[in-house]
């Protein structure tokens, strides 16, 4: 697999996944929780390692569905490879986490779409973004004041040279002023470097990688007009009949160019134009009515699938029940649910625990996983590891030495990057496989998840292996 560049579809930094959100607690095998360990209070307490998750979604999907499951502690472990992305998971949980007298669900839900996977936001919700980053300018400055308003989050482990470029990042999204971040403009030039001597015929390249691509791995809900205007503007979701003009500046990355031999750095959007935020909230739902179809053809689009979704989840935090509108006609399902489903659950669960109860989110500074082995408070720790197909090049043998027993390893395939071949794809999966063999792991029960392959940590020594997958990010971070 080659790395990427301006001129793939994957980009050089990753804004969203590229496979649906997971309940970590539901795909950790049952072995796996038998070895947790019980912390001094006697509650048993779940380590969970992710390696390049790069949008919170899977923290966010586990804590929803806590309620679910027997009491434990959950402790994740986030380990990313550019400081943006880190900024990024900072903003989602800390929207997430909103009160209710402060954030309505349907208001949350939207900001959170919003500021997820389009280019360009409402006046509102970039004003959300820039008080916010006031705010993660003092969390990153002052880790006392940080503990005080989000206890959660565990920023203690960063360097301070990395404390410091996440202050510069959220200075920059603070900046009001929407020249300092043309992305119309670079959204267009990553799609002319991308799609060549096929750009004035893109409509056709964008039905092709839809259907013949996307749609054969499962993505099927996802439309073509929905899709294209993605591809064409990098706007995803307009769930208002509002003007989406003002720049996402949390898009935003830096990278070293090279200028007559000389590495500048630049900043500017580098990221997926090929697949698109859709898979992540939009091609799979636990409620069957948003995925019926008529003739064929889905009666909800990717975009309302993913609000229905992401407004569970959100009530799921809040609430710790399952989303039920409680309107029964589409028209309903679609405006006044929201609002109603929040209602309903204020009357079946009004004195709910805070949704962090027992659980802390640490970030990991930037690639340290070659080095994790060498701390006695990693070694055998994590019960789940889950790595995205974009950090599978730091799948070594080490990892078995922070592996707990009979721990649950959780790849990402390729199945959604229209950029590979059908080839490249079964390639992909060979090397992961002899991969996680050398790291001393084995392939797990089958799973119906295809976007992800399931493996379990042996008994046996660990061996070496020389087969390794080149990374898909290969640019540097702005020093």
């Amino acid at each position: 697999m080659t790395a990427a560049g301006s001129g793939n579809g994957f980009g050089t930094a990753a804004w969203w996944g590229f496979s649906p959100a997971l309940d970590l607690q539901a795909t950790c095998l049952e072995t796996s929780v038998e070895h947790l360990q019980l912390s001094q209070d006697g509650i048993p307490e779940l380590n969970i390692l992710l390696v390049g998750s790069i949008d919170a979604r899977h923290i966010l999907k586990t804590m929803s569905q806590a309620h679910m499951w027997p009491q434990k502690k959950i402790n994740f472990y986030v380990l990313e490879n550019n400081l943006e992305t880190l900024g990024r998971q900072l903003l989602f949980l800390s929207l997430a986490l909103e009160p209710a007298e402060k954030m309505g669900l349907q208001e949350k839900s939207e900001i959170f779409l919003e500021l997820m996977g389009n280019t360009l936001i409402r006046s509102q919700t970039a004003a959300y973004l820039q008080e916010k980053s006031d705010l993660f300018i003092r969390y990153v400055t002052d880790l006392d004041f940080q503990q005080a308003h989000l206890p959660i989050l565990d920023l203690s482990a960063l360097k301070f040279k990395e404390r410091d470029q996440l202050e510069a990042i959220f200075r920059f999204w603070r900046n009001p002023d929407p020249r300092a971040f043309q992305i119309k403009q670079l959204w267009d030039l990553r799609l002319r470097q991308y799609l060549g001597t096929r750009y004035d015929s893109r409509r056709g390249v964008c039905d092709w990688d839809l259907t013949m691509k996307l749609h054969e791995h499962g993505a099927k809900i996802i439309g073509s007009r929905e899709f294209f205007h993605w591809r064409d503007t990098g706007v995803a979701f307009e769930l208002r009949e509002a003007v989406y003009d003002i720049p996402n500046k949390s898009l935003a990355s830096g990278r070293l160019l090279r200028h007559k031999g000389e590495p500048v750095p630049a900043r500017g959007y580098w990221g997926d134009i090929a697949t698109g935020p859709y898979v992540t909230f939009g091609i799979e739902s636990e409620d069957a009515y948003m995925l019926k179809t008529c003739n064929g053809v889905p009666t909800k689009s990717a975009q309302e699938i993913s609000l229905h979704n992401v407004t569970a989840m959100l009530h799921g935090l809040s609430y710790h029940n399952h989303y039920d509108p409680p309107a029964s006609s589409d028209k309903e399902e679609n405006s006044g649910s929201l609002q109603g489903g929040n209602d309903c659950a204020k009357l079946n669960a009004p004195n709910s625990p805070p949704a962090s109860e027992g659980i802390q989110v640490h970030f990991l500074p930037l690639n340290c996983l070659s080095e994790l082995h060498h701390k006695s408070r990693y070694q055998q720790l994590f019960n789940l590891i889950f790595f995205s197909c974009s950090m599978v090049h730091f799948l070594k043998p080490n990892l078995h030495l922070v592996s707990a027993p009979k721990a649950t390893l959780v790849i990402e395939m390729t199945n959604f990057l229209p950029d590979l071949r059908k080839e490249q794809v079964s390639e992909f999966a060979s090397r992961v496989a002899s991969m996680v063999t050398g790291s001393g792991f084995v392939p797990a029960e089958v799973t119906d998840k295809k976007a992800f392959s399931l493996f379990q940590r042996g008994d046996r020594e660990v061996e070496e292996t020389h087969s390794e997958i080149p990374p898909l990010e290969m640019t540097e971070p702005i020093p």
